[in-house]
């Protein structure tokens, strides 16, 4: 699979630190977990989760049913070697979102920073919200990030889909309601700056 042997190249020939996307705590995002779903026994899934941070906060912040799902079997590797013992406590899938064939309405939150951004087709969109609506119990919520209109057209040499919360409720449909939406200035492990749109939906 030609998305697949990407992002292994990326994660096997970088440490995590050096990735643009790199947050040393993704703290927008477990904000924003936090705000929609203040119970600690809520099912989550970090979609493209990969290395990042998030997993250790969700531990740390006493979430008990976490999973990250990535292409990568390497930056899942990675991020439960930083994790050590702790990884055990987490459901771990090494797998395409397009594809990965999830529970229906298993869970509570979908969490995605910087993955839906490089589907650039329409099919793929459509195929991914269908995902995100298969797995979400009635009433949950999605909390997305993706670049802003004025972030930047590439990343990791592939080109990206920017929005602003308008255009990506428009890809959702309205099958979800946006509850909130706000922007963030990422700057990324070179010092550049990188303009991001985070919202959050709940599933009808």
């Amino acid at each position: 699979m030609e998305r697949k042997s990407h992002w292994e190249e990326v994660y096997r020939s970088k440490d995590p630190e050096e990735v643009s996307w790199y947050q040393p705590h993704s703290e927008r995002s477990l904000e924003l977990i936090r705000k929609v779903v203040p119970d600690r026994e809520v099912a989550i899934l970090d979609v493209g989760g990969g290395a990042s941070t998030l997993v250790d906060d969700l531990l740390s912040a006493g979430y008990q049913n976490v999973a990250v799902l990535d292409l990568s079997g390497a930056a899942l590797e990675k991020a439960q070697e930083r994790l050590g013992s702790a990884a055990r406590g987490v459901r771990w899938l090494e797998a395409d979102v397009l594809e990965v064939g999830l529970p229906e309405g298993s869970l509570d939150v979908w969490h995605d920073r910087a993955v839906f951004h490089f589907l650039t087709s329409g099919q793929d969109q459509q195929r991914y919200v269908e995902q995100v609506r298969h797995a979400l119990k009635p009433h949950g919520h999605v909390v997305i990030s993706t670049f802003a209109e004025d972030g930047p057209s590439r990343c990791s040499g592939l080109e990206v889909q920017r929005y602003s919360p308008e255009s990506l409720q428009a890809v959702f449909g309205a099958g979800f309601q946006l509850v909130l939406s706000s922007r963030e200035l990422h700057i990324t492990p070179a010092g550049r700056e990188q303009a991001f749109t985070y919202c959050v939906f709940q599933a009808g």
